[in-house]
């Protein structure tokens, strides 16, 4: 499956993006409000200049406590972010989401950011294509 049929199955209607300077408490509601696992640091919304996750804002409480709440985003975020293009298979990027360590990936064309998938996306694509695969393989054996 390739990540542009990823991105088709997705019910949302785009990425949420933060402007650079938010702070790390605003983000923190909004991953909380919309239920979501991470946010696009972005002046305009298709350039992306950071990421910042659950997973950041929780290690920074773990080592400093509340007081990092107050940062900005831009101080928290991850600034080299790796992307992936639309035509990439979805083995491609889970690999180069479990090489990295991390859970987000943004989709890109050129230097735009089109999309966001998690790896829970990608997860779901590749099972939802093993178990299209496993019923043809059965419908063979069955003779159907």
């Amino acid at each position: 499956m390739l990540v542009h049929q990823i991105l088709k199955s997705k019910s949302d209607t785009g990425v949420v993006t933060l402007a650079p300077g938010t702070s790390v408490s605003d983000a923190a509601a909004l991953l909380a409000e919309r239920r979501i696992g991470a946010v696009v640091i972005s002046k305009d919304g298709t350039h992306p200049e950071g990421i910042l996750s659950e997973r950041d804002i929780v290690r920074e409480l773990g080592r400093r406590g509340p007081t990092c709440l107050g940062d900005t985003v831009d101080e928290m975020m991850t600034r080299e972010l790796v992307g992936c293009t639309r035509d990439e298979t979805a083995d491609a990027v889970l690999a180069k989401m479990t090489e990295g360590r991390f859970r987000h990936i943004p989709v890109m064309d050129g230097s735009e950011m089109v999309g966001l998938i998690s790896i829970g996306d990608v997860v779901k694509a590749r099972l939802s294509e093993l178990s299209m695969e496993r019923d043809a393989l059965q419908d063979m054996v069955m003779g159907h």
